[in-house]
């Protein structure tokens, strides 16, 4: 148990109307009955020691692949990565070297098709050849830092270059983890990244920019199955560009970056013959300029859609984006996905959480109201809590779009539930002679994602059955939000069990929901 973990298990044994003397009392047994032997205490320190080197482990394997990561792309080159290893040591551990590379490739199947390893798969590889080696595995890793860390120097422009782009590529990830469940805040700080690092390190030049996103195309499927939407882009392009749908059978060179799964770079889009020009209005003497076009991937480095950028409102000719302003927007492109995928979970999450309040409403009439929070933080960290769906006794719902945001130092009444997010664990209290359950949804490292405020009015527990269903559901609904985040994983394949969860739409995180019920009922059966 973590300290708040500790705090909230007493503060629900020992209730809210026992007096202090009882609670001295309680707290002077537990100290006397509480036996730890040498040996717990033994295996206590070890537990923690091996906790914080793993942690130092992890920031130091951090700090070494972005310093390698000069550019901020958000991915290394794998046989870059292999070459470079393989003069480890005079090239005494090739062996150990291919033998963790076929291993890691079995870890990550996709590494094979794009070749590119993420921080968590850089990690790993590195883990891996110190665990085949023939020495200690935690010398083995030092001497493996220290090396790449000499083989990898950047000059002081080149660090002050990548210290400015990383930030402003934290800046698209804050804007995710600050916005509860809109996308809009994540779409301006991309387009700001990208006008921030023209003008720093781009000549100035002037640039138009958009992001696209692929989408099944129910209108018309003779023009392919899918097709890509123009969802966010500089605010001069908007008239022209925004909400635009851009068909397979259409000119354009974004499907042909999708299909091979690299950036696509047209010097001069005037010699070229297969561009798109939204603005049809733009004289032909005006269509010239550099256009590149990057594949957005998610997690498991399949394609979603596009990032585009031209340079067709720059009056210099020779306008051409260079290698490293190239490498930058693909670490743009991977920064956008994980924010954008932070929303996309988000919202799953409370899809999970709308099935769960319907399944649970007609089966708890003593529920007063379900108040579902979202948990979020600020630029400086401090944690916020987002109310995005209110629930009455009827089970009528109403879902904010513009959600009520709660501090801590300004809801003291709401107390409860920042107690609940920090320890997140089950947190029980009487409000005015309310009396309300608060209960967490966390992620895997068991962290609050959400919480359910439940009131159940003067009651100050509920009917056993009703209990029992509201227990059922919340452990079905954390089961939903384990396996929605369990799919996000790099080196996790998605596993389908109902034929409805095929369907990709967004009903399906619900399903998730009634497929755990299902098998849970065929379990007692």
């Amino acid at each position: 148990l973590t300290l708040p973990q500790f705090v909230q298990l007493m503060d629900n044994f020992v209730g809210e109307d026992i007096s202090l003397p009882v609670v001295k009392r309680l707290a002077a047994f537990i100290k006397g009955e509480y036996q730890h032997t040498e040996k717990e205490k033994k295996e206590q320190l070890e537990k923690v020691q091996h906790m914080s080197h793993v942690a130092q482990r992890k920031q130091l394997l951090e700090t070494l692949f972005e310093k390698w990561d000069s550019n901020a792309c958000g991915s290394l080159e794998l046989e870059e990565v292999v070459a470079v290893l393989s003069t480890f040591e005079g090239g005494m551990g090739k062996e150990a070297l291919m033998s963790a590379k076929e291993e890691l490739c079995s870890q990550y199947p996709q590494l094979s098709r794009v070749g590119k390893l993420a921080p968590k798969a850089f990690q790993t590889f590195l883990e891996l050849i110190a665990s085949k080696s023939t020495g200690n595995e935690d010398e083995t890793i030092d001497n493996l830092v220290r090396f790449l860390t000499t083989n990898v120097e950047q000059s002081h422009t080149e660090s002050l270059q990548s210290s400015a782009r990383r930030k402003w590529l934290q800046d698209i990830q804050q804007a995710a983890e600050s916005s509860g469940t809109s996308i809009e805040p994540v779409y301006k700080a991309v387009m700001r990244a990208l006008c921030q690092d023209m003008e720093a390190h781009g000549d100035n030049k002037r640039i138009s920019a958009y992001i696209a996103l692929l989408e099944e195309n129910r209108l018309s499927p003779e023009q392919g199955q899918v097709c890509l939407r123009y969802v966010a882009c500089t605010a001069e392009d908007a008239p022209h560009v925004l909400n635009q749908v851009l068909h397979r059978d259409m000119k354009g060179v974004s499907f042909a970056a999708i299909d091979q799964g690299k950036p696509i770079h047209v010097p001069k889009v005037q010699l070229h013959g297969n561009i798109h020009f939204w603005n049809s209005d733009r004289p032909e003497e005006e269509r010239e300029g550099s256009l590149l076009v990057l594949p957005l991937y998610d997690a498991h480095w399949r394609v979603f859609g596009i990032l585009g950028l031209d340079t067709l409102r720059d009056e210099c000719q020779k306008s051409i984006f260079l290698t490293h302003e190239i490498t930058f927007y693909q670490g743009v492109c991977h920064a956008f996905s994980k924010a954008y995928h932070l929303i996309c979970m988000r919202e799953n999450i409370l899809q999970v959480a709308v099935t769960a309040l319907d399944w649970l409403y007609p089966r708890t009439p003593s529920i007063q109201a379900v108040t579902i929070y979202l948990v979020a933080s600020d630029k400086d960290k401090n944690h916020a809590l987002y109310n995005v769906i209110t629930t009455d006794n009827t089970g009528q719902k109403e879902i904010h779009s513009s959600p009520v945001v709660l501090l801590r130092e300004e809801n003291l009444l709401r107390d409860y539930l920042f107690k609940c997010k920090d320890s997140s664990e089950v947190t029980l209290i009487s409000v005015y002679g309310e009396h309300h359950i608060a209960v967490p949804l966390h992620d895997l490292s068991r962290q609050t994602l959400s919480i359910f405020d439940i009131s159940i009015g003067q009651h100050k527990k509920l009917p056993p059955q009703e209990q029992k269903d509201l227990q059922k559901m919340l452990k079905m609904a954390q089961a939903a939000c384990s396996e929605i985040l369990q799919r996000s994983l790099e080196e996790t394949q998605p596993t389908q069990v109902l034929e409805a969860e095929r369907v990709a739409t967004m009903r399906h995180a619900g399903i998730l929901f009634h497929r755990f019920m299902l098998q849970e009922l065929c379990e007692c059966v």
